[in-house]
């Protein structure tokens, strides 16, 4: 929702008149910075909508609504009762965005489009671009000096991460509009880091098939024929992006099979040849992230450790996850050239692949409830611990 300031208001002002966290409010507004506002200028009250009144007068919508006439007032640049129709802000309660579907990067963009009108504290921005030039993005949000890190669709069948990390984010951002201390406590205790869809060709491959590859790929003959995608992790030049992290590169490079681009596991001719890969990997060293938590499909397990470089605490966060979300944690597999593994052989801080629900990728839609009741425990451990 937008305002117009009047002379000697506040965002304090704004933050009581509509019980919004100040914080909040100040990062919606970064460009504005006087403790006193001069009138005239465009102010960002996040969680919040404007709904039309035809019927009330301003006096009785504030009574039916639970808001200072002031507030009524200063939504429709008058200080006295006004003749309807008028607007009233309307207090955000229930999600914006609906991600049991089908989810693709062009329902990505369009959710965060929606979700950053509503919550405009909540900063996107294009952190590189896909093989076919899609932006990968970033969002980010909160005040404190731990950036905590999650990400989804890495593989590409395996995007119903992507819808499960977007649903998340709306609930999380209803909470700091709606909720206790508690979480503005976390606000300002932790910077959260998540992209949503690390491979959107890939992605847009399995869900919306051949034409997603623009004529610019012959992913049919890299598919051996096959029409349907359902089986495809890689990226859309058939390179698996989860095997191209330069942690032991060269093993993965050696034994894996095939050895040329395909749907799956080729892991390219060089490590980070991909641009998603470098994407990510610079988003790791320009971020310093704390903490890694990357989602995919399936098992039900949690993979912590890598190398023997993982810190102490991990294990200490994995237990709280595995009781939390009844998942299997997994210290050690035989496996190399992961993101996590690349993270933690680097930065030795807390890394985890977790391995959501159990089937055939790409799992499906009907799964989604239960997976996201799973998810959501480990997500927030993530955070908490």
């Amino acid at each position: 929702m937008k305002i117009i300031s009047r002379e000697g208001d506040s965002l304090e002002y704004y933050s009581l008149l509509f019980q919004i966290p100040l914080e909040l409010i100040q990062d919606a507004n970064p460009q504005t910075k006087k403790e006193k506002l001069l009138s005239g200028f465009e102010v960002k009250i996040p969680g919040f909508m404007l709904q039309k009144e035809t019927e009330m007068s301003m006096e009785t919508a504030g009574r039916v609504y639970q808001l200072p006439l002031d507030a009524l007032y200063l939504v429709n640049g008058v200080r006295q009762s006004m003749n309807s129709p008028f607007l009233i802000p309307v207090r955000l309660i229930k999600p914006l965005i609906k991600t049991e579907k089908f989810y693709s990067s062009a329902s990505l963009q369009k959710d965060l489009e929606l979700l950053s009108t509503y919550y405009p504290f909540m900063k996107v921005e294009t952190i590189g671009h896909s093989v076919l030039g899609k932006d990968i993005v970033e969002v980010q949000f909160g005040r404190g000096d731990s950036v905590v890190h999650y990400n989804g669709s890495f593989h590409a069948n395996e995007w119903i991460t992507s819808a499960v990390l977007m649903k998340w984010l709306n609930e999380l951002l209803l909470s700091f509009t709606n909720e206790s201390s508690s979480f503005l406590h976390l606000y300002q205790r932790v910077n959260i880091s998540i992209v949503p869809m690390v491979n959107p060709d890939g992605v847009d491959l399995v869900v919306l098939g051949d034409r997603a590859a623009e004529g610019k790929f012959n992913v049919r003959h890299i598919n051996e024929g096959e029409t349907e995608y359902y089986g495809w992790k890689a990226n859309i030049r058939g390179v698996d992006l989860n095997n191209q992290f330069p942690a032991n590169w060269q093993i993965e490079k050696e034994r894996k099979l095939p050895k040329a681009e395909a749907p799956r596991d080729f892991p390219g001719e060089i490590f980070l040849s991909e641009p998603e890969a470098i994407a990510m990997q610079q988003l790791a060293e320009r971020r310093n992230f704390s903490k890694v938590i990357a989602l995919h499909t399936q098992g039900k397990e949690i993979y912590w450790g890598y190398e023997g470089h993982e810190p102490e605490e991990s294990e200490r966060i994995v237990k709280e996850m595995e009781r939390q979300s009844g998942y299997r944690a997994v210290r050690y597999v035989d496996s190399h050239a992961g993101y996590k593994d690349w993270f933690i052989q680097e930065f030795k801080r807390p890394g985890f692949t977790v391995e959501l629900g159990k089937g055939i990728n790409p799992l499906p839609l009907s799964q989604m409830p239960a997976i996201y009741r799973e998810a959501v425990k480990i997500l927030m451990v993530g955070l908490l611990l």
